[in-house]
């Protein structure tokens, strides 16, 4: 096996994409820009499976009658197998927000004839789904009479895909001179005017988070900040995170490199666990170009390691990935009860009469990820979906059956726990299903609705797509091997899959975990894994404390340790390994009372240790595969993530 790791130097697509939003949509990523394109239509598509390498599709729909000059920032969302495409049209002085609808993210959308916005001006839709199903319309409008005038945030809830309530509110206005558009705005009137624009809002911990552009990208101030909220109901404005000075924008200029980094949208990467922020950026002639890097949080700060604009890792990639492009069946698959063909990027099957057809694939007992997309061909009266499987036991299937117009969760001993499906669901389109397992403890959800929780009899070592009584099709198979743990559990034991010692002062608190005993806590899980990426996000709950990650740890607690702490008045991060220690540089700004970010990657015997986007070290470590573990003397710890390197054939 030979390992092939993907890597990427922006701009992944070096030529004019401005305002970039992406949809993952069966596995694959759907890329929408603003303006009328090259072949007469508007809004430039891309598609790619791993976010790096792009290709042209063309345009998402014809002009609308009126003869509009602009076309503006495009948004995707999927919706019962409809795409539906939210965008601003105008002539710049006034702009609406309107909506289009397609049956595939290529297109062709046709306009539903709704515009949703009354005011004058109203850009950069983006649809907002909360944890409890309500949909939130953000967009950018301006306001003439806040004491800095210039365009802003705005929200209103949605009554369905096409109406909005008709209660804006203010979301972001202008606070800070980072946002100044320009001091004395000819077309305007000669004011001083302030841009804060393109909304995308994500949600962590009970936060959330809206990010936007401020400022002109011809200044070195511009760049793209965020706001943050614990309700989407008050009638506050949101607090701002960036004023500019002694918080910077999380995106900005970097004069001589990087021009006007801005209007961004965030996705998972291709492991279905890393967020990505996609951007674009200025690139002379080439216009405004696609670029991408991951974003993260430490604590309830949100960052992005960039802008880059020199080689990067890329995105991982799932352990076991199937497009279903054919002509056949990958190795690994196993199929019985029926007859399974591929065509179309999709798996099909029809199953023998009166049995379960089943596509199996053997992973080992291992905690993952699994998303799969599936849908019936038709209502008939039968079942399909996905299942679980330790040797002939099956632990756990999850199934819809369109007859029913139900789904469930189907134990071994018959036991059904109902699925949350919304009212009019379509079965005969593709539903995004998803399985997390770690340990005894499995997630599944629907469309990412909230995951439902369960308990399994044991670990499985098998998966299967399956099918009873129909014909069924299966799309974007991606199983990524790994945990992530946010400790976002109600206050208590640490509980899960960590073994540990030190006495009894680990617990979760206030959704992190936390160790404030008197000695030394320890804490290891696994599995061993030869090559991974581990993610820490840690800080010190006092000057006195320090922690410690050690990224392989063998079967009698032995291993390398990379330590954080203080030492003559100054933050130290220290790296030993037997009787060999170095220190590793951290660069000025680092404060270990605050949340930090540490991502190390274990590749081969070579460990290279970041924080946050700053190489801080690399070093030789045990080819061996070994578990993690945690160290701490008064320290709490935010969130801890590990994922499998994959190897291709």
């Amino acid at each position: 096996m030979s390992r092939q790791m993907l890597r990427y130097l922006n701009p992944v697509f070096p030529h004019d994409f401005p305002d970039p939003f992406v949809l993952k949509y069966c596995g694959e990523y759907w890329a929408y820009c603003s303006g009328l394109r090259s072949d007469g239509g508007a809004f430039g598509i891309l598609r790619s499976r791993d976010l790096v390498n792009w290709q042209e599709v063309g345009s998402a729909m014809p002009p609308l009658p009126g003869g509009y000059s602009c076309y503006w920032a495009p948004e995707a969302i999927v919706e019962n197998g409809i795409v539906y495409l939210y965008y601003s049209v105008g002539d710049e002085a006034t702009m609406q927000i309107r909506v289009a609808v397609a049956e595939s993210p290529a297109g062709p959308f046709v306009d539903s004839g709704h515009r949703l916005t009354q005011e004058p001006f109203a850009i950069d839709a983006h649809v907002f789904t909360a944890p409890d199903g309500r949909r939130y319309l953000f967009y950018a409008t301006d306001y003439l009479e806040h004491e800095r005038i210039g365009t802003g945030t705005a929200v209103d809830e949605m009554i369905d895909l096409f109406t909005l309530a008709g209660r804006p509110r203010p979301v972001s206005r202008a606070r800070y001179d980072w946002q100044i558009y320009d001091p004395q705005r000819a077309e305007k009137g000669g004011v001083r005017w302030h841009t804060i624009e393109g909304p995308f809002v994500l949600t962590r911990k009970g936060l959330f988070y809206q990010m936007c552009s401020g400022g002109n990208w011809q200044n070195p101030s511009y760049g793209v900040g965020y706001a943050t909220t614990a309700t989407l109901d008050g009638p506050d404005e949101w607090q701002q995170a960036c004023d500019g000075e002694s918080v910077m924008p999380v995106l900005r200029t970097i004069p001589g490199e990087v021009i006007g980094p801005g209007h961004n949208s965030v996705v998972r990467g291709p492991d279905n666990r890393q967020l990505y922020c996609v951007y674009h950026r200025w690139g002379g002639e080439g216009g405004r170009q696609l670029a991408i890097d991951p974003l993260d949080w430490a604590g309830p700060r949100l960052f992005v390691a960039g802008p880059s604009f020199t080689p990067q890792a890329g995105p991982l990639l799932p352990a076991l990935t199937d497009w279903f492009d054919g002509p056949e069946l990958d190795e690994g698959w196993r199929a019985t009860g029926g007859t399974w063909r591929v065509a179309g990027n999709a798996v099909h099957v029809e199953p023998d009469a009166g049995q379960t057809a089943a596509l199996t694939s053997e992973i080992g007992p291992l905690p993952f990820l699994l998303q799969v997309s599936a849908r019936a061909q038709n209502d008939a009266d039968g079942r399909y979906g996905l299942s679980l499987r330790a040797g002939e036991m099956e632990l756990l299937r999850v199934e819809l059956s369109p007859g029913r117009a139900s789904g469930a969760l189907v134990w071994p001993d018959g036991a059904t726990a109902p699925l949350d499906l919304p009212a009019g669901f379509r079965f005969p389109v593709f539903h995004l299903l998803s399985v997390e397992v770690d340990g005894p403890q499995v997630g599944v959800s629907v469309d990412e609705r909230p995951l439902l929780h369960r308990r399994l009899a044991g670990a499985p070592t098998a998966v299967a797509l399956c099918a009873t009584g129909l014909t069924a099709s299966f799309a974007g198979f991606a199983l990524t091997v790994g945990w992530e743990d946010n400790f976002d559990r109600r206050d208590g034991p640490v509980g899960g899959e960590w073994v540990g010692g030190g006495g009894n002062g680990w617990a979760i608190q206030n959704r992190q975990l936390v160790f404030d005993g008197p000695d030394e806590g320890w804490l290891r899980r696994g599995p061993a894994l030869d090559n991974y990426e581990l993610v820490i996000n840690a800080r010190l709950l006092d000057a006195g404390g320090s922690y410690g990650i050690a990224p392989v740890l063998a079967a009698d607690g032995s291993g390398p340790l990379l330590t954080v702490g203080a030492a003559d008045g100054r933050w130290l991060a220290h790296w030993r390994d037997g009787d060999a220690s170095q220190g590793l540089p951290l660069p000025s700004g680092f404060d270990a009372l605050k949340d930090n970010q540490f991502r190390l990657r274990k590749e081969d015997g070579r460990l290279t240790i970041h924080w946050e986007e700053h190489l801080i070290g690399t070093v030789a470590v045990a080819v061996a595969a070994g578990q993690i573990g945690l160290v701490a003397s008064r320290a709490a710890f935010d969130m801890a993530r590990l994922t499998a390197m994959t190897h291709s054939p």
